[in-house]
């Protein structure tokens, strides 16, 4: 169904100049620009008695938030009044560019000191996947990115993921730390009992290891939540313990020692329906960073 338009708009070039759009870009930047304001940019024009702006916000409704937006495909752009193909293509081929440029950033010059740097790290790819996907970001000494790997691919509220696959990278690319990182596609980022324990799974075996846990992230449209933030944190083990004790981590796994690689039966992971805390937001919070003593972790 078609949306119908009930009140007429002023034109673009009927709106203060300092109200315009790419005159506000041009003045102050595209940072301050709203989201309708900046998707009027893309479609360019608006429709019959409707400014471009008004056109973005209706977009922005229709479809829940820009993180709804990203999802919709061209054929459902198309159903909106005053979008038609070569709107719809503009503003798809710009949600595809961001996703690439963020993608595309140097490593090197991406530093984690907290959960909000592992959010903008990944919130961009993560977000609106379909299913749940577990990745790993590896650090060095100075907690500079090595880089992003995926150890695990489930489906829309589950996915195997074993100890091998989380450190496999880390020890080959000999980082110092790393942190944990995957997605709720629900859109309610609530740490669940399972992601819990596998926190503490990873804490230990890395503590074994010598590669030390940050932070397990949790991502979703609702928001994040950082379960060390959170206190949902246990006690890391000390450096060069038994390996063997990792068994105990996991129902019927037994682990082995090859070339000092670690390898753990598979365990599988999952998410309770229900919420077992209350979700965290990305935006307008304060982060506590992510290294800390001993003492208070």
């Amino acid at each position: 169904m078609r949306d119908t338009i009930v009140e007429y708009q002023p034109r673009i070039r009927e709106m203060p100049v300092e109200e315009r759009p790419r005159e506000r870009l041009r003045a102050v930047g595209a940072g301050p620009l709203t989201n309708a304001e900046l998707i009027a940019i893309l479609l360019r024009t608006g429709g019959s008695g409707e400014n471009v702006v008004a056109l973005g916000q209706r977009l922005i409704a229709r479809f829940q938030g820009v993180g709804g937006l990203a999802l919709a495909s061209l054929s459902e752009l198309c159903e909106v009044k005053g979008v038609g193909e070569a709107k719809g293509s503009q503003v798809l081929a710009g949600i595809e560019l961001g996703r690439r440029i963020v993608s595309a950033l140097p490593d090197e010059r991406r530093v984690v000191r907290c959960s909000d740097d592992i959010d903008r790290l990944l919130r961009a790819e993560m977000v609106d996947l379909a299913q749940e996907e577990l990745r790993v970001v590896l650090l060095n000494a100075r907690g500079q990115v090595l880089g992003v790997r995926t150890a695990a691919i489930g489906t829309a509220d589950k996915a195997p993921v074993t100890l091998r696959d989380v450190f496999r990278a880390a020890v080959k690319d000999n980082a110092a730390s790393i942190a944990v990182v995957h997605n709720h596609p629900s859109g309610d980022p609530s740490p669940s009992p399972d992601d819990v324990a596998l926190t503490a799974q990873i804490v230990e075996a890395g503590g074994m290891l010598g590669i030390e846990l940050l932070d397990h992230v949790v991502i979703s449209r609702g928001g994040y939540v950082s379960m060390r933030e959170r206190g949902l944190w246990p006690r890391p083990v000390a450096q060069g313990g038994d390996l063997t004790k990792v068994a105990g981590l996991v129902d019927a796994a037994h682990v082995l020692s090859q070339s000092g690689d670690v390898v753990v039966s598979l365990y599988p992971w999952s998410h309770s329906s229900a919420s077992q805390a209350s979700s965290g937001r990305s935006t307008g919070r304060t982060s506590t960073p992510i290294r800390s003593s001993p003492s208070s972790s």
